[in-house]
């Protein structure tokens, strides 16, 4: 008999967020060989800059050859048994270059960080150190799809929606952070922590001050943890700049407090550098019990030497690195732009954001019901008749209908123009009585807040969604 695993349903693989990746894979786009197929703009992943880093590699011949300074052979030195506390000279390069992201406000202490197999790794080895089966995160909607999978899957810890709405720009409240406790409660759920992704995914927004203060106020009142997830703080290219939570600790003298050790980063070099493949994650924690139970189990997802070797000489090139971030902000920005100016085109407009890798779209004026069903019916459309495979807000948990993530740096300018050309021609083709219908229901909505999402939404597979839309 298999585990429970092997069956359990509870991945969120059938989320119409992985779906979109599904059907693109079976028709990928192709300027040559498939003009027709789906380009992919659900993926979160930074190509801008990639010319700096082979630059760099052609400069630098000796990482990759396995060589040192001296042009010795380390072979032998890297291919041997690696310790899993991490390559020294890797993380005092990796903890100067998470102070330079941060543009030098904080600084990190490299005994206090922990290596993972990227983010995955980092956010779930979080939940198993700081919540048990059944106890509960809260997380502020919308949110990366993944967490329902990263946090939950194999840790049985459960997430609570903090709830936010467009009225506000989807800012982190008080009161939405109450009720997300309360509503823990009456769920007979102990809660362990909050966990922010900042600046945020799926928004493209970095938190504000005040969000902080705030969630820093709230972990003290109720003695519990925070989590922030900063795995795009160096994508931040317009104003506001970024504030990491360890800069509001250190301004209101935090640091070396009780209220500090239950603060916890996640980093990686998967969006800042763009480079997922290479597996890196960071766990930073000044809980000594933290760090020493994260850092044994990051033996079962270890950073290979070879990586963190390589690594290290090119994050201590710091005339690298500062050119690397300040031409890719700049990269970003002006992609961001082309994305923005080509949906405006369209009438279609985005929430206004500062940072990331995609945009959080506003495409309500275009269902037909202002409803998930209406979402779900819009977002099929995108995908098979335009061509696009984007991420609608119910995949994140959104509690309003008609929002949509679109990512616009893993494509070439040529394709990016092609996708704005495929959705102008959509928007033209759809009937007018339709958009009329559709922006009047949502200029006659009130202002109270969405209930949260059928769990139809989220547990049904593609074709099942697709059943259920033709009923109702």
């Amino acid at each position: 008999m298999l585990s429970e695993k092997v069956v359990c349903n509870s991945h969120g693989q059938d989320s119409s967020y992985f779906l979109g990746w599904e059907e693109y894979e079976k028709n990928p786009y192709d300027e040559v060989k498939n003009p027709k197929g789906i380009i992919q703009m659900g993926l979160a992943e930074n190509q801008l800059s990639f010319d700096l880093l082979e630059s760099w590699l052609e400069k630098n011949p000796q990482p990759m050859a396995f060589r040192n300074h001296n042009n010795q052979s380390i072979f032998k030195d890297l291919a041997l048994f690696q310790d899993y506390h991490g390559l020294p000279a890797f993380k005092n390069a990796l903890v100067k270059f998470m102070s330079e992201v941060r543009g030098g406000s904080v600084s990190f202490d490299p005994n206090n960080l922990v290596l993972t197999a990227g983010a995955t790794s980092a956010n779930e080895t979080l939940m198993f150190c700081l919540a048990n089966p059944g106890d509960a995160f809260l997380l502020p909607t919308p949110y990366y799809p993944g967490f329902d999978r990263d946090l939950k899957w194999r840790t049985g810890a459960e997430i609570v929606p903090i709830h936010c709405s467009s009225l506000n720009g989807f800012r982190i409240t008080k009161s939405a952070l109450e009720d997300a406790y309360k509503q823990a409660e009456q769920q007979n759920l102990k809660v362990k922590g909050v966990l922010v992704t900042n600046p945020s995914n799926p928004l493209g927004t970095s938190l504000s001050l005040h969000e902080l203060d705030l969630l820093v106020n709230f972990i003290s009142s109720r003695n519990i943890h925070l989590v922030s997830d900063e795995i795009y703080s160096g994508t931040v290219f317009s104003s506001p700049s970024f504030i990491s939570i360890m800069e509001v600790l250190k301004n209101r003298n935090l640091m070396n407090t009780e209220i500090a050790k239950r603060v916890h980063i996640v980093y990686s070099l998967s969006k800042d550098l763009g480079l997922p493949g290479f597996r890196i994650g960071v766990i930073y924690s000044t809980d000594e019990r933290v760090v020493s139970a994260a850092t044994k189990m990051s033996s079962f997802g270890l950073v290979s030497s070879q990586t963190q070797h390589l690594l290290s000489e090119i994050l201590s090139d710091q005339n690298f690195t500062k050119t690397y971030l300040s031409e890719n902000r700049r990269r970003l920005k002006e992609r961001h732009e082309m994305l923005v100016g080509g949906l405006k085109k369209s009438g279609i407009g985005c929430l206004p954001s500062n940072s990331g890798l995609f945009c959080w779209v506003d495409m309500r004026h275009l269902l037909s019901s202002n409803t998930f069903e209406g979402e779900m019916e819009l977002w099929k459309k995108i995908v098979y008749q335009v061509g696009l495979n984007i991420s609608p807000g119910s995949s994140c948990h959104c509690s309003e209908p008609g929002w949509f993530r679109v990512c616009f740096a893993n494509m070439s300018e040529e394709t990016l123009d092609l996708a704005m050309q495929r959705v102008k021609s959509f928007v033209e083709l759809m009937p007018k009585q339709n958009n009329q219908s559709g922006h009047q229901k949502l200029m006659n909505r009130n202002s109270r807040r969405t209930k949260s999402l059928p769990k139809w939404v989220f547990e049904l597979s593609f074709h099942q969604r697709e059943i259920v839309a033709n009923e109702r």
